[in-house]
C-alpha cells in the first residue's frame, strides 16, 4: 500500500476557513427555511460558483483552479458546506463529481469547451443519470435505449433519483443507455449527453423526500429524444465502466459530506450538553451523555482521517502516479462505508442527547437526522461497499 500522507496542508486549512466563513454567512441562517419550503436556492449555488467551489478539480482553461486546486480541496469544501446544510453539500458534490467530472474525464475537446466553462463557474449544473426504476448497480437491467438514426441518437427510457437534473440552471444530463448488444449477449451500455430543453426530455415533478429537502432531485423521462451523434460521451460501449469510475470519486466526496454531518452533530451535542440543566447541573456531567458525545469525537476523527487518506491517494494517483487505482478504489470504499454509517449513528446520538427537543423540527438535529440516512445509500449502498472491500482483499464474493 502507498505511504501517501493525508494530513491537510496549511493551504488546505486556510481554504477550509474561507469556506466555513461563507457557509456560516450565506447558508446556515437560511438552511432551516429552505428545508421547510423544499426550496432550491439557485442564487446561493451560483455564489458557491463565484467562490470557485465548482472549479476545484478543473483546469484553468475552463475557469477552474488548475494547480491551485485538487480533489482534497473539493472534499474540504463539501465537508464545510455539509456541516451547516447537507442539501447544499450534496448539490456541490453532485455538481462536480457527477456533473463536471464525467465530461472533464471522458469528453472530447469540443464537448469540454461547450459545456465546462458554465458548469465550472457554477452558473449551470449537470446531472448524472444512471439509476432506473428497475436498475442501478445492475447494468444488465438497464432499460433506457439509444438508437443511432443517421447523425442522431434517439433516446427512450426513464431514470430516477437524479440530483441537479431539473433546476432552472440545469444545462444537461448525462445518461447511460443500451446502444446495442455485445458478442457475449450482454447489453452494450454507452453514455450520452442530453441537453435540458431537448424535445421529449422531461424532468418530472420533484420528489417529496425524507431529507435533502433543499436539493434538486427528479425522475426523468425520455420519449423519442433526439440528440446529435457527437453527444456520445467517451467510447461507445464504455458508458457503464465510465460511470463506475466516476462513482469511486463520488464515494470519497460523500464521505466528506458525512464528516461534515458528524462534525455538526458533535458541535451541537457539546453545546447543548453544556447548557441543558437537569437535577441541578448540566447534562454533560452525566456519564450517560458525556460518553455518547465522546463516541462522536472518535467517529469524527476516524471518518475524517479515512476520508482525507482516500483523497490524498486520489491526488497522488492523478498527480504523478505514485498511487494505484486499486489502492484508491479500496480506500474509497472503506471511507464511504465507515463515515456514512458513522454519520447515521452520530445523528441518532445527537437526537438522543437533545431528548424531546431533538424530535422537534425547530432544532437542526432533526434535519440532520433526516438527511443522514441517504448517505448509506447513494453512490453505492453499504452492502456494495462491503462487497468491493471484500473483493479488494481477494475474496470471491458475488
Amino acid at each position: 500500500m502507498t505511504s501517501t500522507a493525508f494530513e491537510l496542508s496549511r493551504e488546505h486549512e486556510e481554504f477550509r476557513r474561507s469556506v466555513r466563513e461563507f457557509a456560516e454567512a450565506e447558508i446556515a441562517p437560511h438552511a432551516a427555511q429552505w428545508d421547510k419550503d423544499h426550496h432550491f436556492p439557485v442564487d446561493v449555488v451560483q455564489k458557491m460558483g463565484q467562490l470557485g467551489l465548482f472549479g476545484l478539480t478543473a483546469p484553468e482553461e475552463f475557469g477552474g483552479a488548475g494547480e491551485d486546486g485538487d480533489f482534497t480541496s473539493l472534499c474540504v469544501a463539501i465537508e464545510e458546506i455539509g456541516r451547516v446544510d447537507q442539501s447544499m453539500g450534496i448539490t456541490l458534490q453532485a455538481g462536480v463529481g457527477l456533473g463536471i467530472n464525467p465530461i472533464l474525464t471522458y469528453g472530447t475537446e469540443a464537448q469540454k469547451k461547450e459545456w465546462l466553462p458554465a458548469l465550472v463557474a457554477g452558473e449551470r449544473l449537470a446531472g448524472f443519470g444512471l439509476t432506473e426504476p428497475g436498475a442501478g448497480s445492475d447494468a444488465g437491467a438497464t432499460r433506457t435505449k439509444a438508437v443511432l438514426d443517421g447523425e442522431e441518437w434517439v433516446v427512450d427510457g426513464a431514470k430516477q433519483f437524479i440530483t441537479n437534473s431539473g433546476s432552472s440552471i440545469t444545462s444537461l444530463v448525462t445518461v447511460t443507455a443500451r446502444t446495442g448488444t455485445r458478442e457475449d449477449g450482454r447489453p452494450e451500455i454507452s453514455a450520452i449527453m442530453v441537453p435540458a430543453g431537448t424535445p421529449g426530455f422531461a424532468a418530472e415533478k420533484a420528489y417529496d423526500k425524507l431529507g435533502w429537502h433543499a436539493s434538486d432531485t427528479h425522475p426523468l423521462s425520455f420519449e423519442g429524444v433526439r440528440v446529435p451523434a457527437d453527444h456520445l460521451l467517451g467510447e461507445r460501449g464504455r458508458g457503464y465502466a465510465q460511470f463506475l469510475a466516476t462513482l469511486d470519486d463520488g464515494r470519497v466526496a460523500i464521505s466528506a459530506l458525512s464528516v461534515g454531518c458528524i462534525q455538526a452533530c458533535l458541535d451541537m451535542s457539546v453545546a447543548y450538553a453544556g447548557e441543558r440543566q437537569t437535577f441541578g447541573g448540566p447534562i454533560g456531567r452525566k456519564q450517560g451523555v458525556a460518553f455518547q458525545i465522546a463516541d462522536l469525537e472518535v467517529m469524527l476523527h476516524a471518518s475524517r482521517m479515512l476520508t482525507y487518506r482516500a483523497a490524498a491517494i486520489k491526488d497522488a494517483m492523478d498527480r504523478d502516479g505514485s498511487a494505484t487505482y486499486q489502492e484508491f478504489k479500496q480506500a474509497a470504499a472503506v471511507a464511504k462505508l465507515y463515515s456514512t454509517e458513522s454519520a447515521v449513528t452520530a445523528t441518532r446520538i445527537a437526537t438522543q442527547v437533545f431528548g424531546g427537543y431533538g424530535f422537534m423540527e425547530e432544532y437542526p438535529v432533526a434535519r440532520f437526522y433526516r438527511d443522514a440516512k441517504v448517505l448509506e445509500i447513494g453512490e453505492g449502498t453499504s452492502e456494495v461497499q462491503r462487497m468491493l472491500i471484500a473483493r479488494g482483499l481477494g475474496l470471491p464474493v458475488e
